[in-house]
């Protein structure tokens, strides 16, 4: 916490000594960041742990989104046709649970499209990602199947790597090159070049059948020999701008936790824990309305193609409760729920009967009306039960069969050692006799 303080308190000095025209005072919403300390988390460990070039990297970021004015892209200020031909698109989740963005680049023609105006869409994706996910890191997911040469445009390329590499920091999982035909090979030896080396330990070239190793097959579309069937359509951002400060949000200290004033009491109130069982991988979390009037709730999560949440909605009348089972997707390891996060928000309603058109009416203009509880996640890991040591008492049976089987499983490998040694005698002397046939005939031949 020292060295985010620190970072804080020098990049506040710099700016304080004046900042060159262009680009001129940076953007408030931009400088909003700097007051969070799980940002200046991420600038920091993108820089290695260097305070001083942390505080770098924040300015230079500050200065290129004043500069391209990144906080006006959105869907009306980019080419919308070129966001809904699905060149670039978020889809699915690598083995730790982090989005990929994919670059489908059998779509995209080199020289038809303006460079321009692809850089801006790329703005866009990655801004709406960061949103999304709440800084949470993505896997940058090349789809170089079936491209040529005049798919792969090494501008476009380079540009999202910098990108990455200068303005988003410690937002990199992996760099997934799939399919690669050969003949793109020295294009991407160039592109890795100007990757730190930190990236290029993240840096995978896979083909289908290596593709399930960082990719589980529910999550890996079909055109990549997974079974997601997926196919992409462009869907508006959903932004809504919400007064924060004005909601109850509410961070359970205790497993049941409920203060006057909320709205929910929920079981456990901090840490949902996840299990095995039944060869799945669930947790449960237990609702329950403390208030006196119906309340409306919904249930939501930092990774919602990764879970099953039954229900995820729903009304409770007063003093009535809910329990809530969440199963992870087939193809996630047990572990990788800690880096995720779930939300439950709830509003009052006028009755439980309210219809599914009134409610949503009500949920939309909800602002400041709805309370907020975060739950952080947590794992039992499955182990399998240690097996039992050998008896080491001499006299007893078990230690007696051990010992004859070790004694067996030695005459085995003697007698495979024996029949090694009698092939390769075998093999000496009809060497032997095959040297002396022809030495013999040689010998002949001479005296004729």
């Amino acid at each position: 916490m020292a060295k985010i303080a620190e970072i804080r308190l020098l990049f506040e000095t710099k700016i304080k000594d004046g900042i060159p025209d262009p680009p001129g005072p940076f953007d408030p919403r931009d400088l909003e960041r700097v007051k969070s300390d799980k940002y200046l988390y991420r600038v920091l460990e993108h820089s290695q742990n260097n305070v001083q070039q942390a505080v770098q990297m924040l300015y230079d970021i500050m200065a290129w989104r004043k500069t391209n004015k990144v906080n006006e892209i959105n869907e009306d200020t980019v080419n919308i046709d070129y966001l809904k031909e699905g060149i670039f698109f978020p889809h699915g989740r690598d083995i730790d649970s982090c989005l990929l963005f994919i670059l489908k680049s059998k779509l995209y023609v080199k020289g038809t499209k303006n460079i321009e105006e692809v850089k801006r869409v790329v703005i866009y994706w990655l801004e709406r990602i960061e949103r999304e996910e709440d800084g949470k890191k993505i896997t940058l997911f090349f789809d170089m199947d079936g491209c040529g040469l005049n798919n792969m445009d090494i501008e476009v390329i380079m540009y999202m790597i910098t990108l990455l590499k200068n303005y988003y920091p410690y937002l990199i999982n992996y760099i997934i090159v799939f399919q690669l035909p050969w003949i793109l090979s020295a294009g991407f030896k160039i592109i890795k070049g100007i990757l730190p080396a930190a990236a290029v330990e993240r840096l995978r070239m896979v083909n289908k059948d290596k593709l399930k190793e960082l990719v589980a097959p529910e999550q890996a579309l079909t055109c990549w020999g997974g079974r997601n069937d997926y196919v992409f359509k462009f869907v508006p951002e959903n932004r809504v701008n919400v007064d924060k400060t004005m909601k109850n949000v509410t961070f359970a200290e205790d497993d049941n936790q409920h203060s006057p004033g909320e709205m929910l009491s929920l079981n456990p109130g901090k840490l949902l824990m996840f299990k095995l069982e039944n060869d799945r991988i669930v947790a449960q979390l237990t609702i329950m309305n403390m208030d006196e009037n119906c309340i409306s709730f919904k249930i939501r999560t930092t990774a919602p193609e990764k879970y099953t949440v039954r229900p995820s909605s729903g009304i409770l009348a007063s003093k009535t409760s809910q329990t809530i089972q969440i199963i992870v997707s087939s193809g996630f390891h047990i572990t990788s729920v800690v880096r995720d996060r779930f939300l439950v928000v709830s509003m009052q309603v006028p009755s439980s009967n309210i219809s599914a058109k009134d409610l949503s009416k009500i949920w939309k203009n909800a602002d400041s009306k709805a309370d907020e509880y975060r739950l952080k996640c947590s794992c039992i890991e499955f182990k399998e039960n240690k097996k039992t040591e050998p008896s080491k008492d001499p006299e007893s049976i078990v230690y007696k069969l051990n010992n004859l089987q070790n004694n067996h499983n030695t005459l085995v490998k003697s007698l495979e050692m024996l029949h090694m040694y009698q092939l390769l005698s075998m093999f000496l002397i009809f060497l032997t006799i095959v040297l002396g046939y022809l030495a013999f005939k040689n010998t002949k031949h001479c005296q004729y």
